[in-house]
């Protein structure tokens, strides 16, 4: 009997032992997770999340770091020993910057350089610092600046009719962004081989030129000539890609320099719903086009007379050195004769937005100032197609800027597939050989959408008029009666000649018994037929309060080439 009671005890004081156990295991395996889970959460902690947790003065140094750190403390050095620097810089950028303004030194003057040049008693501002993660074995640093200085810059500028003039450059502002990129590190001090400045961005460069004892405005031309003079100084020597290299240690630091990464082509297209400028008449829109703002490198297209709805379909290429921070700009220009040009907007776009060796088929808003984010005015837009090519892409692209080639990357994607030599020798002398993208382009109008009624019973009778622009070639599709939602189906062919430089232009029209009455249209140019062989899609149509068309295009390909 007691044997039996002995069991029973060991039995229930056992199931209660793993009882228990299974419980402690179960409130620790809890605790275990809610600890993952609580440093789960801090590791999602941000600064602003910290701050709702901790009072200011509680804040640890983790807390209030972030990628863009302010710099009162180097402001405040930088102060007591401005006195110094000015005088030590003052010497070493006279040394540097007069041969870089001689270098641009506009045709009508005969000599410049300077008679005085300190930076003045204000230092400069630092007012935040960050780091880049670009990627390299380096570290690149960039620190915003700003500076409203009192310089005392006086240049002695001779003309060639014999006047000479002290101008001062006087009230002096300055905002921007400085790169330095330290690289390659080593291990022996100071740790890097080389440092590279450059000017990252410029967000501001005011001044005033004024000559002592006389008026800049008597010689017609000279303040605006030595503005323009010191800004492309600027942009061209030290504003990034352009970077300055200064060997700490000995090696070879030829990787740092700049160089030509790869080639942007663009089409400027069309342009549509542009301001008008003009009181009489309608605005004679032209376009600039640029990747660095450099006068030798800056395009121009035709100008349109008397036209808010221009078509240019002209093409331009540019050299690109960072792809990863350049981009293109568009400024769209009212034409005003022997008077200046009056901006009717611009646009910019960034080369990191495309997709090397594809055609990028785009339609960008123009705005007042691309520094000015906040402008809901319709200026108009306009469309371009881009294709950067990367150095070194295969398919064609292997050297696109060899000068022995005159055709554009495009046209050399085009050629790539096709046999033959791009150079003919004649008698020793090489000739260049162009491509003529020659075929059959084949339009299918398939239906069009919700299109604007246009008779009293809300209605349209519509057909559709295709023109190649180049050689003014004609089709219509038949009248699709009482419909703003018609089905045509047809198909039409046209043989083109130059299909890198030609456009389909398609209208839509309303039949009258009285005449026709216009109801939109749509541009195309053959980019993108050409390139990916037929593709169907759906146009809006310009012009039209709605409505839609839907096309396929076809082409097939009939290359010839041409000696030039």
């Amino acid at each position: 009997m007691g044997f039996v009671v002995g069991l029973v005890i060991g039995l229930i004081f056992g199931l209660g032992v793993v009882v228990v156990f299974v419980r402690s295991e179960n409130a620790r395996s809890k605790q275990r997770s809610d600890l993952a889970t609580t440093i789960a959460a801090f590791a999602r902690m941000t600064a602003e999340d910290s701050r709702k947790l901790l009072s200011p003065e509680y804040y640890p140094s983790w807390v209030v770091f972030s990628q863009r750190q302010k710099l009162t403390w180097l402001n405040l050095h930088l102060e007591k020993i401005w006195p110094y620097v000015n005088e030590a810089a003052s010497e070493l950028i006279k040394a540097n910057v007069e041969p870089i303004l001689e270098q641009y030194r506009p045709v009508i003057l005969a000599a410049l350089t300077f008679s005085k040049l300190t930076l003045g008693t204000v230092a400069p501002q630092f007012t935040g610092v960050s780091i880049i993660e670009d990627g390299t074995e380096g570290i690149t640093m960039e620190l915003e600046m700003q500076w409203d200085g009192n310089p005392s810059i006086i240049l002695d500028i001779k003309t060639y009719l014999g006047v000479a003039l002290p101008v001062q450059v006087k009230d002096i502002g300055f905002t921007g962004v400085f790169r330095l990129i330290f690289r390659p590190l080593v291990d022996e001090l100071p740790c890097f081989g080389a440092v590279c400045f450059s000017l990252r961005q410029k967000k501001k460069l005011d001044f005033k030129l004024k000559v002592i004892g006389g008026d800049i405005s008597t010689i017609p031309g000279l303040s605006d000539a030595i503005e323009s003079m010191i800004r492309d100084a600027v942009e061209d020597s030290i504003t990034w890609p352009v970077r300055k290299i200064i060997p700490i240690l000995p090696g070879d630091y030829s990787d740092l320099e700049l160089k030509t990464v790869g080639i942007l082509e663009v089409k400027l297209v069309q342009a549509k719903e542009l301001t008008n400028k003009d009181i009489i008449g309608k605005s004679d829109p032209y376009a600039v086009l640029y990747v660095r703002p450099l006068r030798d490198r800056m395009k121009k297209s035709r100008t349109i007379n008397n036209q808010l709805n221009p078509v240019w379909n002209e093409h331009f290429e540019f050299v690109i050195e960072d792809a990863s921070t350049q981009h293109l700009v568009i400024k769209i220009y009212d034409d005003e004769g022997v008077q200046s040009s009056e901006l009717i907007g611009c646009a910019q776009l960034q080369l990191s937005d495309l997709e090397p060796g594809k055609v990028k088929d785009t339609w960008l808003k123009l705005v007042k100032d691309l520094e000015i984010q906040r402008d809901n005015k319709n200026r108009g837009q306009v469309q371009l197609e881009l294709l950067y090519i990367p150095n070194g892409m295969e398919n064609g692209f292997t050297n696109p800027f060899a000068q022995k080639f005159s055709m554009t990357s495009l046209e050399k994607v085009l050629k790539s597939g096709n046999e033959g030599k791009e150079l003919v020798e004649n008698g020793g002398e090489v000739k260049r050989r162009e491509v003529i993208v020659r075929g059959v382009l084949s339009v299918t109008v398939i239906s069009a959408e919700d299109l604007a009624p246009t008779d009293l019973m809300g209605k349209a009778d519509p057909y559709v008029v295709l023109i190649m622009k180049k050689t003014e070639s004609k089709n219509k599709t038949r009248v699709v009666n009482n419909s703003l939602n018609p089905v045509w189906n047809q198909t039409f062919d046209f043989v083109v000649e130059d299909g890198l430089h030609d456009m389909l232009i398609i209208e839509v029209w309303d039949h009258d018994t009285f005449g026709k009455d216009y109801m939109g249209r749509c541009i195309l140019t053959l980019t993108k037929v050409i390139l990916e062989g037929e593709y169907k899609d759906t146009f809006p149509l310009d012009g039209a309060k709605t409505g839609t068309l839907n096309l396929h295009l076809k082409w097939n390909p009939q290359p010839i080439y041409r000696d030039s």
